[in-house]
């Protein structure tokens, strides 16, 4: 089997070197290890650390974010035969001694996809507060959405394997993690958590997560625009709904009124408003109806790009 190992890195020549010479060199039922850098603009000597230690160097000619890193990593990874991809910060945060626990679901068949769960004991040290508060907030999102029990959604030290590779259709460039979890799920392939360490550094800023109502808002659009490809009924059908019992209350009241007072005045405005809530509903559930069918076509469309790069990336498959 080969296991590719990346790192997305942005103005990290400090500690690159440290986590790759940190790197198993060889493992169980692991016939090959290439170590992969996605440095996404960096403006310090990290792609040249990163060379030197030995590692494969993709540049970006800007800062595009780690999704846009993660991407560029998968198609290398299946560009490259891998069976595995390893993805794990190159700032020191996560232990590469743990690599091996965390590809043992995929060795074993067991997963396609493992997330190292930051959360298994807790809030591990220094991490603050409200950025571990925000965690289980998303996390919590998540559960709901996918109906799986993950802790941890947000871990940036994950493994997928080879099928998981040929199935991914990502399109967020600010993050990827959330997205990942709900297309694979949603895609019927099996994810599953396993508990690792982390180190937080009370000095260091979060590149992704520096600001929390930044991040909280990208966030959100990413599982927002999951949920439309993935589960639109249950949005525009939710909302439909909403508005058709808010005008349907309206209306209600406004009978209820004439019958007592057999007049509809003074609140003639109420079946006006009531009738407003009860058109748009009803126009958000066309929409509902229509974006289901267009679920159809993504959902083929999803298909149809897994035979296409199964062919294309053809390894034995």
């Amino acid at each position: 089997m080969n296991l590719i190992i990346y790192m997305p890195a942005y103005n990290e020549c400090d500690s690159i070197q440290q986590v790759i010479n940190s790197l198993p060199c060889q493992l169980d039922k692991i016939d090959q290890i290439q170590v992969l850098v996605i440095d996404d603009g960096s403006s310090d000597k990290t792609a040249q650390v990163a060379r030197d230690c030995g590692a494969q160097v993709i540049l970006h000619n800007r800062n595009r974010g780690v999704g846009a890193a993660f991407q560029t990593a998968v198609q290398f990874a299946l560009e490259n035969d891998a069976d595995i991809l390893v993805s794990i910060d190159a700032d020191g945060q996560f232990d590469p001694a743990e690599i091996p626990g965390l590809i043992q679901p995929i060795i074993t068949h067991e997963a396609d996809m493992v997330i190292g769960n930051r959360f298994a004991s807790g809030k591990p040290n220094y991490m603050p507060g409200v950025k571990y508060w925000g965690n289980q907030q998303v996390a919590k999102l998540v559960r709901g959405i996918c109906n799986q029990n993950f802790m941890d959604v947000s871990s940036g030290f994950r493994a997928y394997d080879r099928e998981a590779l040929l199935r991914l259709n990502i399109f967020g460039k600010f993050t990827y993690t959330h997205e990942t979890i709900l297309s694979l799920v949603y895609q019927e392939l099996c994810v599953k958590e396993v508990p690792v360490q982390v180190k937080y550094y009370p000095e260091r800023k979060s590149r992704v997560a520096g600001s929390l109502p930044r991040y909280a808002l990208q966030v959100s659009k990413i599982i927002l625009r999951v949920l439309l490809d993935y589960r639109p009924m249950m949005v525009f059908g939710s909302m439909g709904g909403i508005f058709l019992l808010i005008g349907c209350a309206f209306e209600l009241f406004l009978m209820g009124h004439y019958v007592f007072e057999h007049s509809f005045t003074p609140y003639k405005t109420a079946g006006f408003i009531g009738l407003g809530f009860i058109i748009f509903g009803m126009l958000v559930l066309l929409i509902a109806l229509i974006t289901d069918m267009l679920n159809r076509l993504k959902v083929n469309q999803d298909k149809l790009l897994y035979e296409i790069k199964k062919i294309k990336y053809n390894k034995n498959l």
